[in-house]
C-alpha cells in the first residue's frame, strides 16, 4: 500500500507519476514513456534511492548537495511545475502526501551525511 512505504520510496512512485502525468500531456504518449522521459524517470530513481542522506533526505530543493546534473535539474523542475499544480486534482492522495512530506523533511546538518 502507498502510505506503509518509506518515505524515500513514496517519493519515489510521486516522481514517477508527476513524469507520467507530464509525458502523457505534453508527448502525447500512451501507456509508456517517451524516450526523454523514460530517461529522467530511470535518474530519477536511481538518484532517489541512492541518496546519501538516507531516510533522513531533505527535499531535494533545499539540499545541499545537488545530485542532478544540471541538464537533469532541470528537466525535473518542468516536470514538477508542470504537474504539481495538477497533482491536487488527479492524485489528490499523492499530493497531499508529497506536501506533508515536504513540510516534515529534515534540513541536513553537516554530520548528518550517510559514509558509504
Amino acid at each position: 500500500m502507498f502510505h506503509m512505504k518509506t518515505r524515500r520510496e513514496r517519493e519515489a512512485v510521486i516522481v514517477q507519476t508527476m513524469i507520467n502525468m507530464y509525458c502523457q500531456a505534453n508527448h502525447g504518449s500512451k501507456g509508456t514513456l517517451c524516450t526523454e522521459c523514460e530517461s529522467l524517470s530511470a535518474y530519477a530513481e536511481k538518484r532517489l534511492l541512492s541518496c546519501m542522506f538516507g531516510e533522513i533526505k531533505p527535499v531535494c530543493k533545499e539540499c545541499p548537495v545537488h545530485c542532478y546534473s544540471p541538464q537533469m535539474r532541470e528537466q525535473m523542475k518542468l516536470v514538477m511545475r508542470w504537474a504539481g499544480p495538477r497533482m491536487i486534482f488527479r492524485r489528490p492522495l499523492f499530493a497531499i502526501t508529497h506536501m506533508i512530506d515536504n513540510l516534515t523533511a529534515s534540513k541536513p546538518k553537516a554530520g548528518s551525511i550517510r559514509k558509504k
